[in-house]
């Protein structure tokens, strides 16, 4: 479930110790309800086709043409032929599309938070935590914009100030956003990446 502030909890039983001490630090897998829909569909379809084609033949009724034109062009085309390699390549790149999907957790939005109780996973939109951020960035004195952008490993912060000394700025910056970022409560806190710079100017 999730609330308005973009904070996700989920039930979840304690996670077993991962190496190297990641335990509550892993990332939310996402169901893949789309991906695995169409995958199953399309089986079904291709499979649903052969069967009913089968099924024909062992009632007596001539075999579909277009099985017939398969299997003849199965038999006859070579190894080496473009249309057997373009095949091959697209079912290929369609299973490892499917393993990739399989192996990896996916919902690359939400990370997630420091365990602060065994029965319950919590997670943070990276939408909702850079609003945080920007938030405490156009609270300094002499910062007029703030764009944030929240990554897996890193926040990516480009202010822009009309007045005071970039310096001054930068290091009041910096100061708010390592205590905003600390306060987010995640479990991999990202590194933070600053640039300060005048209206019309490239920062440092």
């Amino acid at each position: 479930m999730s609330d308005p502030e973009g904070t996700v909890l989920e039930k979840d039983p304690p996670p077993a110790k991962e190496p190297g001490g990641f335990g509550g630090r892993r990332r939310f897998w996402s169901a893949r309800r789309v991906p695995a829909g169409l995958a199953a569909l399309l089986i079904l379809l291709i499979t649903g086709a052969f069967l009913y084609d089968v099924v024909a033949v062992r009632a007596h009724r001539a075999a579909s043409g277009w099985r017939r034109e398969l299997a003849r062009q199965l038999a006859e085309r070579p190894l080496d032929d473009i249309w057997v390699l373009t095949g091959a390549g697209v079912a290929a790149a369609l299973g490892l599309w499917l393993l990739l999907l399989a192996l990896t957790p996916g919902l690359r939005a939400l990370l997630p938070m420091r365990p602060t109780d065994p029965d319950v996973r919590a997670g943070l939109y990276r939408d909702a935590a850079a609003l945080v951020l920007r938030d405490r960035a156009l609270e300094v004195a002499g910062v007029r914009s703030v764009r944030v952008r929240v990554k897996r490993t890193r926040a990516d912060v480009r202010a822009v100030s009309h007045f005071r000394e970039l310096d001054d700025v930068r290091a009041d910056l910096t100061a708010v956003l390592d205590d905003a970022v600390e306060g987010l409560g995640l479990a991999r806190p990202p590194s933070l990446s600053l640039r300060v710079r005048r209206p019309g100017r490239k920062g440092r």
